[in-house]
């Protein structure tokens, strides 16, 4: 029950904000000029300061496993490799494609992820190392499948996808803040006060605007004519990546806040940021909107459904 309540704690509050900017939308408030700033503002701004402020704060020489991170890099490849294969192979909706891999794929690591790990373990080591290990690669990887799935791409030769793939993950402002975050803990340098409490407000920023902006501009029409996808999407972010690499990772000897942080990474909910580049790299929005408040509605139960398996085979404590 304790861990029912921590998941509650965790996935409910990030719904009602969303559930805030959609009423704020319905009275008026809030219209698409507002969305469309918003997003853009925090893909470019407020996640990248996020991002950077979580990873720069941790001494990475001091925790660093390289075993770790790498089963983090390596699952979080093969599940993109397969999500994506398998979706070619059975999404009838091909204009969907690029949104539903991403959907399917990316964990809320940074915002709901560390959240969760620190309700159980207080402040965690392991939570910025599965970041590394894993975060990069989901924005290498979104960008890969939106900028070939996405609308604005369709007829263009694959020379110029790939092009076009490459411009955009050298641009990505996500990734080139990891990078930066990377440099600063590596070469341990400290920044003024008054530096750190800049950087720490403007991340603060980053998830209740996202949430509001993804509310703002929930379809709930729409959705529901892509139910099927989004329950797809769901279930296999909240339950199948979990089902095939939990039980790898504990046989590799993982255990502890790393096998939290490795759940977290497998089977939290979609993040709000997969809405922002959805809609910024021409794909589908509303399958992607809807896949994210289906998942952190369910997330509650499934998270609780796998750490009371994990603390009963006695992988955590």
């Amino acid at each position: 029950m304790e861990n029912f309540i921590y998941s509650i704690n965790v996935t409910i509050p990030i719904f009602l904000v969303m559930v805030i900017g959609w009423a704020l939308r319905q009275i008026g408030m809030l219209n698409d000029d507002f969305v469309k700033v918003c997003n853009k503002f925090n893909f470019k701004v407020t996640l990248p300061f996020l991002l950077f402020r979580d990873i720069s704060g941790v001494d990475i020489k001091a925790v660093f496993d390289l075993k770790y991170v790498v089963f983090c890099a390596v699952a979080t490849t093969i599940c993109f490799w397969a999500i994506w294969g398998g979706a070619k192979l059975f999404v009838k909706d091909k204009s969907i494609v690029g949104a539903f891999v991403q959907a399917s794929f990316r964990s809320s690591a940074a915002v709901m992820g560390l959240a969760f790990i620190q309700n159980i373990y207080g402040q965690s080591a392991m939570g910025p190392l599965m970041i590394i290990g894993a975060v990069p690669l989901y924005n290498i990887y979104s960008v890969i499948v939106l900028t070939f799935e996405g609308q604005s791409s369709q007829g263009e030769k694959d020379t110029g996808k790939i092009k076009t793939a490459c411009i955009n993950i050298l641009k990505n402002p996500i990734i080139i803040a990891i990078f930066l975050g990377l440099v600063v803990s590596l070469c341990n340098i400290q920044f003024p006060t008054i530096i750190q409490k800049t950087v720490g407000s403007v991340s603060q920023m980053a998830t209740p605007l996202a949430l509001i902006a993804m509310g703002a501009g929930f379809e709930g029409k729409k959705a529901l004519g892509k139910l099927a996808p989004t329950l797809a999407a769901s279930l296999i972010k909240l339950v199948a990546q979990a089902l095939v690499f939990i039980p790898i990772a504990a046989w590799l000897g993982f255990d502890g806040e790393k096998m939290i942080a490795i759940v977290v990474m497998l089977a939290a909910p979609t993040t709000p940021s997969c809405y922002i580049m959805a809609k910024n790299m021409n794909n589908d929005g509303v399958l992607t909107a809807s896949t994210v408040v289906v998942t952190t509605l369910l997330a509650a139960f499934t998270l609780t459904g796998w750490i009371y398996v994990l603390k009963c085979v006695g992988l955590i404590g």
